[in-house]
């Protein structure tokens, strides 16, 4: 135990260094290390941030039945379909709209009788693509509301990219 005590009186009668007195200590040195790289974590420049891309421009055309049907959402092609001439691009209701989809059948296609009776049978659909397109004159007053309401609900949600004209109008 003497020896201990010998060592303790050793170590209290060594002149402290400049070193180690003061400010500047190995836990100060840490201290200001650990905040500096905080601040640094802080207030460093991030990244700008990156802006969705814009989807290309559409450009208003004139659509056939036979240039509307590639459209069909099939071999990464857009989904149109028209409504009462006005061609819509549905493609962000691709699920709906595209293959697979419980409206395939309109994609690519003029789809108002369809909407109109509420029906998704092939027959609804226009059979000769050359030929004039349905001037749907045989509508009764619920089909043509009905009618009416999807239109506008096609207005609200897509974009219209186009109009549908006969073979012999284009």
């Amino acid at each position: 135990m003497e020896y201990v005590n010998q060592r303790v009186a050793q170590e209290a009668a060594k002149v402290p260094s400049d070193l180690y007195t003061g400010l500047v200590t190995p836990l100060n040195i840490v201290l200001v290390a650990i905040t500096l790289y905080t601040t640094y974590l802080l207030y460093k420049p991030s990244p700008p941030a990156a802006l969705p891309r814009e989807p290309p421009a559409v450009v208003f055309k004139t659509f056939t039945p036979n240039t509307l049907l590639p459209y069909n959402g099939l071999n990464n092609m857009p989904v149109y379909l028209a409504v009462r001439g006005r061609v819509f691009d549905v493609t962000s209701g691709r699920n709906f709209y595209g293959p697979g989809g419980p409206y395939e059948n309109f994609a690519g296609r003029d789809a108002s009788r369809g909407l109109a009776y509420h029906s998704f049978a092939e027959d609804m659909l226009t059979k000769d693509l050359d030929g004039p397109l349905d001037k749907l004159e045989d509508l009764g007053p619920d089909e043509i509301d009905s009618l009416q309401n999807w239109e506008e609900r096609f207005l609200s949600k897509y974009m219209v990219v186009g109009k549908l004209v006969a073979q012999a109008d284009a």
